[in-house]
């Protein structure tokens, strides 16, 4: 084997140019691919990290009617949901799915938090326990967070994200100043922010519309025990959970929705806790993504069958130039697998060249694309190898024809060809 191989690249080198168009074949095919499935693989990554965020694994679990989320600022909390209490949050963070669970309530609302004439429009207003800032990842930027004392004491105080900060102080420090929430005195004792900063990857306005939703005007976060001063003393809570990993979020989800649903009592049948499922929408759109790309993959596998076409040929004019070669060694005994798998292992070697060329192009050409289009790129490890194998058994493959025209020659009329 490894004799015929020295032999493949002394043919190779001999023919270096004729070599190298023969190889072009392979090279564009496996080159366009690793470029195909690098961009694919990159904008996959792309869109379940634009849906799930900086990775957090926080998964909103809320309170449905059909399709549709509960909007009590227009509805009347329907009878038989009960309110969360301690032991049910308890089983649900038992599961082993889930890492942390807080309980929060929440509103957007227009013209409902104001710093004298400023306003913040279409923010967020939300009601929180303890443990929100940390199971969505949140950290206090500026001042300090919320104590055990403004919980059971209903102190009226208030945190705000940058966003909100910016609209209601306009760059002065809001720390220690008051804000009115519905009309109450609302005194703000910090600020907070993600802990890591994340921004989704927006390329069109299909994605702004996707994405948007997902990202308010502002925040405003007030002690939930604070919150029946501004709203109803019974209203259903929210339920968040972050999963022990990204993977366990649809099961996170799922599962804290079936206990809060096994509480239920109402008439309603429609009306049911759900979880978001992030993953799942994720992968929607990468199952959309996949299948538009896999046509172009199958388009430019035809320049792997050209450029087989091409190794199949090449090797049949080879057969022919050497054909008193193949006679003297049959002459002096070799046998019709010697000469078999000389041949093969050339055709092989070859198309291996050629795949191996066709990454480093293929790398070369997905990050081309990735600066023109601003398409992310995430190399395939498992696809490099898969290419390396295919290109080799695609020399295999279109080398067989020549290569047993080779064997089967006989000694004595190859010996005689001129």
């Amino acid at each position: 084997m490894l004799e015929n191989i020295r032999l493949s690249f002394q043919g190779i080198w001999a023919h270096k140019l004729r070599s190298i168009l023969t190889m072009l074949g392979i090279i564009i095919g496996i080159g366009s691919i690793i470029a195909i499935v690098s961009t694919i693989k990159g904008t996959n990554e792309q869109i379940k990290q634009n849906l799930v965020g900086s990775g957090n694994n926080a998964v909103k679990i809320q309170l449905y009617q059909g399709d549709w989320t509960m909007d009590l600022t227009y509805q009347t909390p329907p009878d038989g949901v009960p309110a969360i209490d301690s032991s049910t949050l308890e089983e649900i963070q038992d599961l082993p799915e889930v890492a942390e669970a807080s309980l929060y309530y929440t509103r957007n609302e227009y013209d409902a938090v104001f710093n004298g004439s400023l306003t913040l429009e279409g923010g967020n207003i939300l009601g929180i326990d303890s443990h929100y800032l940390d199971v969505y990842g949140y950290q206090i930027t500026r001042g300090r967070g919320f104590t055990e004392k403004d919980f059971t004491d209903y102190r009226k105080v208030a945190l705000l994200d940058k966003i909100a900060a910016s609209n209601l102080f306009q760059g002065e420090d809001p720390i220690g100043k008051t804000i009115e929430i519905k009309g109450e005195p609302y005194t703000v004792v910090g600020t907070v922010a993600k802990k890591a900063g994340f921004e989704p990857v927006i390329n069109s306005l299909e994605d702004y519309d996707r994405y948007a939703a997902n990202y308010s005007s502002g925040m405003v976060c007030v002690p939930d025990s604070t919150w029946p001063i501004l709203y109803r003393y019974d209203e259903p809570q929210n339920l968040v959970v972050r999963a022990v990993t990204t993977d366990d979020m649809t099961a996170a989800g799922e599962k804290a929705a079936d206990i809060l649903n096994s509480r239920l009592t109402v008439a309603d049948d429609s009306i049911r806790y759900k979880g978001e499922d992030l993953l799942e929408q994720a992968a929607k759109l990468q199952e959309l993504s996949a299948a538009t790309n896999r046509q172009l993959i199958w388009i430019a596998s035809i320049s792997l069958l050209v450029g087989g076409i091409g190794v199949m040929n090449i090797m049949l004019v080879s057969v022919t130039e050497r054909t008193r070669e193949i006679g003297l060694k049959k002459a002096l005994g070799a046998r019709k697998t010697r000469i078999l798998g000389q041949f093969l292992t050339e055709a092989a070697v070859l198309t291996g060249l050629g795949g191996i060329l066709g990454i480093g192009g293929g790398i070369g050409l997905a990050y081309v694309i990735s600066s023109l289009s601003q398409a992310p790129v995430a190399i395939s490890v498992p696809a490099i190898i898969i290419a390396v194998v295919f290109s080799t058994l695609i020399g295999i493959i279109f080398g067989i024809i020549p290569s047993v025209k080779a064997a089967n020659l006989n000694p004595i009329d190859a010996l005689r060809h001129e």
